[in-house]
């Protein structure tokens, strides 16, 4: 089912974040949760909910790091200067949603978003507590499979300006993306198979580090 209304809330990328779990239930939640445990926090998680968390920094850090990203960011940057990169992981989870290579249909996305729902109501109790409502709305307004949509990217982007402080305005970044989406394809398409092989060797390691 499709859900055209999202509540402008907290609306990030989910999915790369899900998929790059690779299945596995606890570091899903680790992984999704991450943003919402700060500091020394993170330290009141252990076992794979722990190691979900390092997982998610270290994919953030690939990513911010990777010149496609620069590349991409550079369509954002001249209305939105530092914080481009905010867009720019929403979008990657866009072409995610729509890559055949990985969805070959809406069903097969729709099985992935609602196991990731599942596996997270089974991972319920360890959420934090700022986290547990974001994943009930998360689960309600079906966002994992509406990052497809054009409209689904927009409801997002309206939800970096109700969380970000620092970014006022985002109908300028909505249209710069549907004005670029052939020119940022490519840099995805480069870019996701490196982030995946770096995130499954990653968790190797990780799954090794006891």
């Amino acid at each position: 089912m499709v859900y055209r209304r999202l509540p402008v809330s907290l609306i990030m990328n989910y999915l790369a974040h899900a998929y790059l779990s690779f299945g596995n239930e606890e570091i899903l939640a680790g992984n999704l949760f991450s943003d919402y445990v700060k500091g020394k926090k993170q330290f009141d998680y252990t076992g794979l909910l722990h190691k979900g968390i390092r997982l998610h920094r270290m994919i953030d850090a690939f990513t911010d790091a990777h010149p496609s990203t620069t590349a991409v960011k550079l369509f954002f940057k001249p209305a939105y200067g530092l914080y481009a990169g905010a867009f720019v992981d929403v979008v990657y989870d866009y072409f995610l949603a729509n890559d055949a290579s990985i969805f070959n249909t809406n069903r097969d996305l729709e099985l992935f978003a609602q196991h990731t729902y599942q596996m997270l109501e089974n991972q319920f109790d360890s959420l934090p507590p700022n986290f547990q409502p974001v994943f009930l709305n998360m689960r309600k307004y079906n966002w994992l499979f509406n990052y497809q949509f054009t409209w689904g990217i927009q409801k997002s982007f309206a939800g970096l300006a109700y969380r970000a402080k620092y970014i006022h305005e985002t109908d300028t970044a909505f249209a710069v993306f549907e004005q670029n989406i052939h020119l940022i394809k490519p840099h995805y398409d480069y870019f996701f198979p490196l982030l995946k092989n770096y995130a499954a060797d990653t968790l190797s390691d990780l799954l090794k580090d006891d």
